[in-house]
């Protein structure tokens, strides 16, 4: 299993993957959201802010519901999507990652990756 720093590692990967997107492209499809990853194996919760101008670091968050994007995702799993080990679609339809958004975010967040 994973720990708290391998987590918070992962989440630094995937946000400077990000980074990485285009500026015009990112603004033309990023709505201002929060962001919340719940980790249910080891507790822990972080959350961030999605804008135009990219995502925000994460910090630890105690009320990962109050989001308006949630994912759920296991320590592993989290450090294996971010080393590019797990698709994000296989592991969302078999269950390993949980994403709680409305359609319109889920279809916003398609677009950028």
């Amino acid at each position: 299993m994973a720990n708290e720093e391998d987590c918070r590692a992962a989440l630094g990967r995937i946000a400077e993957r990000l980074a990485d997107v285009d500026a015009d492209h990112l603004a033309e499809h990023v709505v201002e959201r929060t962001i919340s990853c719940w980790v249910p194996d080891l507790g822990l919760a972080f959350r961030t802010r999605l804008h135009a101008g990219g995502l925000d670091g994460f910090v630890p968050d105690d009320d990962p519901r109050s989001a308006q994007v949630r994912l759920t995702v296991d320590s592993d799993d989290l450090v294996a999507l971010a080393r590019d080990e797990l698709n994000p679609a296989k592991a969302w339809a078999t269950g390993r990652l949980k994403i709680e958004a409305s359609i319109f975010d889920l279809l916003r967040l398609r677009r950028l990756l």
